[in-house]
């Protein structure tokens, strides 16, 4: 890849050609930038990269080290790994040397209000917390404009511009809740319950035990056709039936005779012993809906003829029954118009031609979403839960599902990787929630998650895909949609073989993203991919939508235009990188927006973080922490003023520019310490000590090697 400063250099030289060649060089010049993935900005505004002190530094790292290691401290540039027990005992110790105000004396001003009197963990003492509390910052209190007083009375870091009646502030009893325009508050005895792990789920019992999933064991080791063995876990058959999908992708019958466990029945109804059906039989039931199972895994492939992998018409399948077959006949009928049933009676939902916000993890929390609803987008997704951490109550967890009364248009993504821990968590949700939809993340591409059998990890296993939609979708009448990639290795797309499925399956739409799992964000999406996709579904049961470096109202249209199949587009990191984008779209417009007009949509990130997360210390500084982590995002965007191509790319890496103003060079800047000083002129001055380093480290740019 190019340097910028060399193709700085050759701008230079061409100031000395006439005008005439100079009208022909510029352009020729950033088309060259663009193929190289380099943003064409324009000449007067380049500039040389700003020296970094940790630039100025690495001369002498190897002398700082000697220094520190002679003094016998650790280097500056090593953090100690602290254990558990070491965090916990220095947070308890800085509790101490902080006074902590008890949350109901600070509301009332009454050092006899709180009901817990002397046994509260929290100080009562006013006067004490008064002396050390922090300085108000600018500005005013964000719920002013709400029913009563703060909530946070005295705590609050806006306690000055309070109501002031009768000569005092007014911090009597509120009248509602400080979250009353958000829904989705995890109830304590609803936390209680999953905590004793008494909860019930008849609904998802129910179409467990439909679907033949209930009832299995965990960690049931099961012989493969080689000395491997794969765990199976609550309920999954991935080993018996996953030959239904090899080369090619496509449906292809086993030859092996599998052992098929009937679903749980009335006593009298119960077989004396397992049937084994052939492999034709094990197909057919495939394609009616029905799921096979192997509850004694050990006996599986007992015969090693059976192992041989031939064709199918060179088999001479032969079936032992040991019950009347007219038994397995009326409960496969019965499961089958109980299906059936179930998918006519679910609710109707539309994503046709509506603009999408993706579901972020971390940045696509409550505040940024309401900014981009502002900003035009019509639907919008919570971020990722895990299904084990929301199924324990885990408060953290739920706060993930949150809605505000602006979100008309909402839907949660959960992630699981077994049927049965979907099935449950999409019946709690629909009990405790008010969604519109329930997104199943099957392609987060997160290590973590996929290790454990989640996210990216269920591509490799098109059955229990298949187990887990159907599971969930029974289970509940929300509308379920999933979320995929194109596949998880590099070059091996296969999500396409299963379009055509998934709709009767029970999804009600799935969106996908134009990327392997392996690919991470290195290349550009495969649009052609996405289309050939939406073509194949059926657009009267499943909506297919795509996903992928959507970042300015072309791109929008060219998707539509080039794929009317295409019910929509998600919009993710160009959501992030300019939340104006939906704007751009409904108004078909390239918007070259102002630094001024910028910071007014941060303000707004502040005002609604401020409300969601708390006026108080520490909620003024959790909304810094995910301003900053936002503005690791904002800072990529290039005014449209400024380039000698529009629009940007969003594979673009901007070369060093100033703006066409102070504000507009700070927001440009890719250091966390501008940054930082972007959130001080919103949030005040940061505590003693503050250091902060972006979660994401993304790999959105691309690189020389790739094209």
């Amino acid at each position: 890849m190019e340097d910028p400063m060399v193709a700085d250099g050759a701008a230079n030289d061409a100031c000395e050609l006439d005008s005439s060649e100079q009208v022909q060089a510029v352009p020729d010049a950033a088309a060259e930038l663009v193929t190289k993935s380099i943003a064409p900005v324009k000449r007067e505004f380049l500039r040389p990269p700003p020296l970094r002190n940790c630039d100025s530094n690495n001369s002498n790292k190897s002398e700082e080290k000697s220094v520190s290691r002679s003094d016998g401290r650790p280097a500056p540039v090593l953090k100690e790994k602290k254990s558990k027990r070491q965090l916990k005992r220095e947070r308890r110790e800085e509790r101490k040397s902080v006074l902590h105000i008890c949350p109901e004396v600070a509301r009332s001003g009454d050092a006899n209000s709180c009901p817990y009197n002397d046994s509260c963990r929290f100080s009562h003492d006013l006067e004490a917390y008064k002396a050390q509390k922090p300085a108000d910052l600018d500005g005013k209190c964000p719920f002013m404009g709400s029913e009563g007083p703060c909530p946070y009375g005295l705590a609050c870091r806006f306690a000055g511009t309070h109501i002031i009646a009768n000569g005092e502030v007014n911090n009597g009893t509120i009248n509602g809740d400080k979250r009353s325009s958000e829904m989705n508050v995890l109830k304590k005895e609803v936390q209680k319950l999953l905590w004793k792990n008494k909860m019930k789920f008849p609904k998802a019992e129910a179409s467990l035990k439909l679907l033949g999933l209930l009832g299995q064991g965990k960690n049931k080791k099961v012989e493969n056709k080689g000395d491997d063995t794969e765990t199976i876990a609550n309920g999954s058959q991935d080993v018996a039936v996953e030959a239904c999908y090899r080369a090619n992708n496509e449906m292809v019958c086993p030859t092996e005779v599998l052992e098929q466990e009937k679903p749980d029945v009335a006593d009298e109804h119960r077989p004396p012993k397992k049937t084994k059906c052939s492999v034709d039989e094990a197909c057919s039931a495939l394609h009616n809906g029905q799921i096979l199972h192997e509850k004694d895994h050990d006996k599986i492939y007992e015969q090693s003829e059976q192992e041989t992998i031939v064709e199918q018409s060179k088999i001479d399948p032969i079936v032992e029954q040991t019950e009347p077959k007219s038994i397995v006949e009326s409960i496969s009928e019965d499961n089958d118009k109980c299906l059936r049933l179930n998918s006519r009676e679910k609710k109707l939902i539309d994503f046709r031609e509506k603009l999408y916000l993706a579901p972020l993890t971390t940045v696509g929390n409550l505040p940024f979403r309401r900014v981009c609803k502002v900003l035009g987008a019509d639907v919008t997704c919570g971020e990722m839960a895990m299904c084990t951490n929301l199924l324990q109550g885990q408060a953290s967890e739920w706060a993930l599902l949150r809605r505000h009364s602006s979100e008309d248009f909402f839907g949660v993504q959960i992630c699981g990787a077994y049927p049965d821990t979907v099935a449950k968590t999409v019946e709690l949700i629909e009990q405790n929630c008010s969604v519109d939809f329930i997104d199943i993340n099957m392609g987060c591409p997160i290590d973590i998650v996929v290790n454990k059998g989640a996210g990216s990890a269920l591509l490799t296993k098109p059955m229990r895909m298949r187990s887990v939609v159907e599971a969930s979708s029974k289970a509940v009448d929300t509308p379920v949609t999933i979320k995929v990639r194109t596949g998880y290795f590099e070059g091996k797309n296969r999500i396409d073989s299963l379009i055509a499925d998934i709709g009767s399956w029970g999804a009600s739409a799935v969106t996908v993203h134009g990327r392997t799992r392996q690919q991470r964000y290195s290349k550009l999406a495969d649009w052609e991919y996405i289309y050939q996709c939406a073509r194949t579904a059926t657009p009267s049961s499943l909506q297919v939508l795509g996903n992928g470096d959507v970042f300015s109202y072309l791109d929008w249209n060219k998707h539509r235009s080039e794929c009317p199949s295409l019910a929509s587009c998600m919009i993710g990191r160009g959501a992030l990188i300019k939340p104006w984008i939906f704007t751009e779209i409904k108004e078909q417009r390239h918007w070259d927006i102002s630094s001024g007009e910028r910071l007014e949509i941060l303000k707004d990130f502040v005002r609604f973080g401020l409300q969601h997360w708390g006026s108080d210390t520490k909620g003024v500084e959790t909304t810094r922490h995910f301003l900053l982590e936002w503005l690791s995002y904002t800072c990529r965007y290039i005014p449209v003023g400024l380039l000698e191509v529009i629009p940007q790319g969003i594979n673009w890496r901007p070369p060093s520019y100033h703006g066409r103003d102070d504000l507009e060079t700070l927001m440009a800047s890719d250091s966390a310490a501008d940054w930082i000083r972007i959130s001080e002129m919103l949030l005040g001055k940061v505590p003693c000590g503050f250091t902060f380093a972006p979660k994401h480290k993304s790999n959105a740019y691309d690189r020389a090697d790739n094209g």
